[in-house]
C-alpha cells in the first residue's frame, strides 16, 4: 500500500489450459507476463485450499492444505520426475510416479520432501489422516464417523497410520509438490513486481481437517455438532438473513492459548502470499451467533468478538499486518474503529456505489487512500452484465454520478472510476478487463450450481488489450514507475 497499484482478479482455476481446472503452470507464467504488460502489479486470488465437492474455495476441507489440482504435471516433467506421457495421466497416478522416482534418486529433491514434512507436520499430519479416512469412509462427514476415528483414539490412528502408510505419503507428497510449485509461481511474481494478494475466510468448513483436529478450537457439543453456526442476521437484501452453518470460534479458549491456532494459520499463509484479504472482517469486532438448531438466521445474536486483543497478538507476531478487510455490508462504528486502528485498508465496490443518496460510502467521492476500490469481485455479476441489467433511467443514473455521457461504453466507464479513485489499489476482475458478460460470472452467492467454473481463453483476449490497460494505469499513476526494467 506504499504505492499506488492495479490489480486484477483471477483465481487460478479460471487460467486457460486442459483438464477441468488451471494450473500453476505455463498459463499461470504466461498471466503473469500479462499482467506485467498492462502495467498490473497485483495478481488477487481465491483461497487456494482444498474445496469440497461444490468447488467452492470458500467451503474447503482444510485451512492450511492446498489445492493439488492445481499443480502442473509438466513441471514434473520438466524435473525429471515423471515421463512425458505421465503429463496425460490422472494426477493421482502421475504423483505417485514423481515420489517413486524422487525417493529412488535421494538427494536434494527428497531431503526436501522431508524437510517439508517436519517443518509442516503441526497441519500435516492431520489432514493426511482426515484426507485418508474420508475416503475410507466414502467421503462422510467426519461426525459420523466410528467413534474410535471420530474422536481420534490414538490407539486407532497409530493403527491406521500402519495399515495406510502409502496412502498417507501420497496425501503428504501431493501437498509437498503443490507448495513446491507455488512458491516457485510466487518468486517469478515478485521478480516482476507482482504481488499475490490472497484470501482467508475468517470461519472453516464443520467439515474439515481443522474442525476434526481441533475441536476444542470450536462450539461443539460431545458428537462434534456445533452448538452455534455463523451467518448474518436479516437486511434488506434477505429477510431471514444468512445461515452458513461454519462452527463458532470458542475465542474465549483461543485467547487463553494465545491465537496460536490463528497465528500458525495466518503465519503460513503469508509465506506463501504477500497480503491476505480477511473474509467477514467485522466478525473479528461482533459476530452473529445462530442456534444450531435454528433453520434460518433469524434466531442469532450479536456476540463479540476477539477485538483488539487478537490483533495485538498479530502484531506481536509479525511486526506489521499485510492485511485487507473485507467491511462489506452493514458495518458499524466499532468495526470501522477496530479496522482503523490497526490501519487496514477497508474495500468499496463501485457496483454498490448507486443506490441511495449522496451518502452512499461506495461513491467514488468517499474513497479514501487507505482503501481498496473494485468494480466488483467474486460475488458481483461482471460489471458488463450488471449495467446491462439495470433499468435505462438506472443506467443513465449511473452515468451521470461517473460524469458520463449518455452511451458510454461499460465496463470501461466504471474501470476509469476505479483508476482514477484516490484508493491506493485499485482491482478489477479479469472478466472485466475483457468485457464480458454475466455468462461469465464467477460466483452467485446464494445458489449452488453453476458456480466457480469460469475460465478465460487467450482468443478472448484482444491484442491491443495489454497496450489499453497499460496507458490507462500509466495516465492514473498506477504503473509501478520505480519498477527497472527486466534485465537491468
Amino acid at each position: 500500500m506504499e504505492k499506488r497499484r492495479a490489480g486484477l482478479i483471477l483465481h487460478p482455476t479460471s487460467l486457460p489450459g486442459p483438464g477441468p481446472v488451471g494450473r500453476i503452470g505455463a498459463e499461470a507464467r504466461r498471466f503473469l507476463g500479462w499482467l506485467e504488460e498492462a502495467g498490473f502489479s497485483v495478481w488477487q486470488i481465491l483461497p487456494i485450499n482444498p474445496p469440497q465437492a461444490d468447488g467452492s474455495p470458500y467451503a474447503c476441507v482444510s485451512a492450511f492444505a492446498g489445492d493439488t489440482r492445481l499443480i502442473d504435471l509438466e513441471a514434473l516433467v520438466k524435473d525429471g520426475w515423471i515421463r512425458a506421457a505421465s503429463a496425460r495421466a490422472p494426477i493421482g497416478q502421475a504423483l505417485s510416479e514423481a515420489r517413486a522416482t524422487v525417493e529412488a534418486a535421494g538427494g536434494a529433491g527428497w531431503a526436501d520432501y522431508l524437510e517439508f514434512c517436519r517443518a509442516r507436520a503441526d497441519w500435516l499430519e492431520d489432514f493426511a489422516l482426515f484426507a485418508v479416512i474420508k475416503r475410507l469412509q466414502g467421503n462422510r462427514p467426519w461426525w459420523t464417523w466410528p467413534e474410535p476415528l471420530l474422536h481420534r483414539s490414538p490407539g486407532r490412528l497409530e493403527q491406521l497410520r500402519a495399515e495406510a502408510k502409502e496412502a498417507l505419503e501420497a496425501v503428504r507428497f501431493a501437498q509437498f509438490v503443490f507448495f513446491r510449485q507455488w512458491s516457485a509461481l510466487r518468486a517469478q511474481a515478485n521478480a516482476r513486481d507482482i504481488l499475490l494478494l490472497g484470501d482467508m475466510p475468517i470461519f472453516v468448513a464443520h467439515d474439515s481437517a481443522d474442525v476434526w483436529a481441533n475441536p476444542e478450537n470450536f462450539d461443539l457439543d460431545a458428537d462434534g455438532q456445533p452448538h452455534t453456526v455463523a451467518g448474518v442476521p436479516p437486511d434488506y437484501f434477505s429477510e431471514t438473513g444468512q445461515r452458513w452453518g461454519n462452527p463458532h470460534y470458542r475465542w474465549d479458549y483461543m485467547a487463553e492459548h494465545g491465537y496460536d491456532w490463528w497465528l500458525r494459520r495466518i503465519g503460513w499463509a503469508l509465506e506463501g502470499l504477500d497480503a491476505l484479504r480477511i473474509d467477514h472482517f467485522r466478525g473479528f469486532e461482533a459476530y452473529w451467533s445462530i442456534p444450531a438448531s435454528e433453520p434460518t438466521a433469524i434466531g442469532g445474536e450479536w456476540k463479540p468478538g476477539p477485538g483488539a486483543a487478537f490483533f495485538e497478538m498479530l502484531l506481536q507476531r509479525f511486526g506489521e499486518l499485510p492485511l485487507l478487510a473485507e467491511d462489506l455490508g452493514v458495518i458499524t462504528n466499532e468495526v470501522t474503529a477496530l479496522r482503523d486502528r490497526y490501519g487496514l485498508p477497508g474495500m468499496k465496490i463501485l457496483q454498490f456505489a448507486f443506490d441511495g443518496g449522496p451518502d452512499n460510502p461506495y461513491l467514488p467521492e468517499h474513497h479514501v487512500e487507505r482503501g481498496v476500490v473494485y468494480t466488483g469481485t467474486h460475488d458481483n455479476d461482471t460489471t458488463r452484465g450488471w449495467f446491462d441489467s439495470l433499468p435505462p433511467e438506472a443506467r443513465t443514473r449511473v452515468l451521470d454520478k461517473l460524469g458520463q455521457p449518455e452511451g458510454a461504453s461499460m465496463p470501461w466507464a466504471l474501470i476509469r472510476a476505479a483508476m482514477i479513485s484516490p484508493a491506493r489499489l485499485a482491482v478489477i476482475p479479469m472478466q472485466d478487463a475483457l468485457e464480458l458478460g454475466s455468462a461469465h460470472r464467477m460466483n452467485t452467492p446464494g445458489t449452488t450450481k453453476g458456480n466457480w467454473r469460469w475460465r478465460f481463453d487467450w482468443a478472448e483476449v484482444p491484442p491491443d488489450r495489454a497496450g489499453e490497460l497499460l496507458e490507462l494505469n500509466t495516465e492514473t499513476g498506477r504503473t509501478t514507475a520505480l519498477r527497472p526494467k527486466r534485465g537491468t
